[in-house]
């Protein structure tokens, strides 16, 4: 019961962490229209919402460092949407984000 409830934490932590980077994408695009900044604000704000509901599932020093899943996400969409460059070291760092997370969330160890 346990995991499955650590699972439902990490879901809502990674869920949380598109949303968060989706809000600040679409501030990033927000010169260009104010449905982008209030987009932004919107999204920002679930995001927001359900890293606090996904505190209830999980501990803090498991369930907090799933936000950093929007690091490499920001790469992602700002090579999609933005036209940026995705670099060896770009694609390094999303590697190291992402074996960290998978340790985190398949760790013995998280239940005392």
């Amino acid at each position: 019961m346990k995991k499955k409830n650590l699972s439902t934490g990490i879901a809502l932590m990674l869920a949380s962490a598109l949303l968060t980077c989706l809000g600040q994408l679409c501030w990033k695009l927000s010169r260009e229209s104010l449905p982008f900044l209030l987009a932004g604000f919107a999204l920002y704000g679930c995001g927001a919402l359900l890293m606090m509901a996904a505190m209830r599932f999980g501990e803090l020093s498991v369930l907090h460092p799933m936000l950093s899943a929007g690091y490499a996400l920001s790469i992602i969409l700002g090579a999609l949407v933005l036209d940026e460059a995705i670099t060896g070291r770009k694609l390094l760092g999303i590697a190291v984000i992402t074996a960290g997370l998978i340790c985190l969330s398949t760790s013995k160890g998280v239940e005392k």
